[in-house]
C-alpha cells in the first residue's frame, strides 16, 4: 500500500500511533505507564538543591523525584526554578532537565529564552518564507519570546497557524508567569496521539477505528520488527539487545559466504537500523558489531549510517570506530523501551 496512515489506537490500556509509510511501520509512541517518571516535554517548577561539584549542574527536587539540571553559575538551594524535562532517565537515575523552555505544537515553537523570529531551513520558497515572516512578526509583536516556524507552517492554511501561534504564545505567557514557590507540575507533555497529530505531519489517511492496530496488521508488523533476529532482505541479519549499560547490535550475513557478503548485510543494517530503535524506543549508548569487513569498506559502511540518522527524528551522534572494530553511538533518550505489559499485548 502507497502512502502515509497513521494509527490511533490503545496498547496495554496505554494510548497509543503507530506511522505505516508506503505499507512498513516507520515509527511507534505508546504513552508511559503510570508510575513512570515525568516524560519529554513536561514543564514542571523545581526546588534547586544541593550542586554538583565539578560537574556544572545542580539537584532538582521535582513534585515526584528528583531531576538533575545542567545549569548557569548562580542558583542557590531552595531556589524555585522552572525546567523541562529532556527525555527518560536511565534506570536509577535522576530525570534530565534543562532551563531553557520549548513550547512547541504543529506549526510553531515558541522559545521564551531565545528571542527571534526563524523559519525551517526546509521551507525553500522564498515567496512563502516572506509571508510566513510577516504573519509571525505581526502575532509576536510586543512579546519578548522567540518563535520558530516549523516546515509544516509553508502548506499550511493561515488560520491554522494564526491559531497555532497565539496558543503557543498564549501558553507560555501563563506558564512563565505562575506564580509559586513549591515543586509543581506546570504543563504535562503530550500523550501519543497528540505526539503523532504533531510530528508526523499531514498522512494520506487517519484511522481512529478502535482495535485498528489489530484490524490493520499493525501487531503484526511491530511483533515482526521486535523479532530476536531481525531478517534483512539479502539474507543476513540484525540482533539488538538492551543492556543496563549499552544497547549491544550484532550484524550477521547469514547463509551468504560470497566476498561481498559483510558489506551488504552490514550497508543494509546500516539503512535499517533507525527504524528499529524507533520502534524499540532504545537510546543510550549503543555499539554496533558489524560483520566482517575490510577497513576501505568501513568508509562506505559510516556514510550509509549517517545518510539514515540524518532524516531520523531522535537525536543521535555518530562517535566512530573502536579499535575492536565496533561502531559507536549516542542515542538520545527521548522515549521510554517497550516496557513489558507492552511486549505481551504483542505475543
Amino acid at each position: 500500500m502507497k502512502g502515509t496512515s497513521v494509527f490511533l489506537d490503545h496498547v496495554a490500556g496505554r494510548r497509543a500511533a503507530a506511522l505505516v509509510r508506503d505499507g512498513q511501520l516507520q515509527d511507534l509512541i505508546v504513552d508511559p505507564p503510570d508510575d513512570a517518571p515525568f516524560p519529554a516535554g513536561a514543564i514542571l517548577r523545581g526546588i534547586v538543591e544541593r550542586p554538583m561539584k565539578g560537574q556544572g549542574g545542580v539537584f532538582v527536587r521535582l513534585p515526584e523525584g528528583k531531576g538533575y539540571l545542567r545549569a548557569p553559575k548562580g542558583l542557590v538551594p531552595g531556589q524555585p526554578v522552572l525546567v523541562q524535562v529532556t527525555g527518560h532517565p536511565e534506570p536509577g537515575k535522576a530525570i534530565p532537565l534543562t532551563p531553557k523552555l520549548l513550547f512547541k505544537s504543529k506549526y510553531a515553537i515558541v522559545t521564551p529564552d531565545a528571542p527571534g523570529l526563524n523559519l525551517s531551513r526546509q521551507i525553500r520558497d522564498e515567496e512563502r518564507r516572506a509571508e510566513l515572516r510577516t504573519l509571525a512578526e505581526e502575532l509576536m509583536e510586543g512579546c519578548a519570546y522567540g518563535l520558530i516556524l516549523r516546515s509544516e507552517a509553508e502548506s499550511a492554511p493561515e488560520t491554522e497557524i494564526v491559531e497555532d501561534i497565539a496558543e503557543m504564545r498564549s501558553l507560555a505567557e501563563a506558564i512563565t508567569g505562575a506564580e509559586g514557590s513549591g515543586a509543581e507540575l506546570l504543563l504535562d507533555a503530550p500523550d501519543a496521539h497528540a505526539l503523532a497529530w504533531r510530528e508526523w505531519g499531514t498522512p494520506d489517511e487517519i484511522v481512529t477505528d478502535p482495535g485498528c492496530f489489530e484490524t490493520r496488521g499493525v501487531l503484526d508488523d511491530l511483533a515482526d520488527a521486535l523479532r530476536f533476529s531481525i531478517p534483512l532482505a539479502g539474507g543476513g541479519s540484525v540482533v539488538i539487545e538492551p543492556t543496563r549499560a549499552l544497547v549491544a547490535i550484532d550484524v550477521n550475513t547469514g547463509a551468504d559466504t560470497s566476498p561481498a557478503a559483510g558489506l551488504k548485510a552490514n550497508l543494509e543494517a546500516a539503512r535499517a537500523l533507525p527504524r528499529l530503535l524507533r520502534l524499540r524506543g532504545l537510546g543510550g549508548q549503543i555499539v554496533i558489531d558489524f560483520a566482517p569487513l575490510s577497513k576501505k569498506d568501513r568508509r562506505q559502511v559510516e556514510q550509509a549510517l549517517r545518510s539514515a540518522f540524518r532524516t531520523d527524528p531522535i537525536e543521535t551522534a555518530l562517535v566512530g570506530w573502536t579499535p575492536l572494530g565496533h561502531f559507536e553511538a549516542q542515542r538520545k533518550r527521548e522515549r521510554l523501551p517497550l516496557d513489558e505489559a507492552i511486549l505481551e499485548a504483542l505475543q
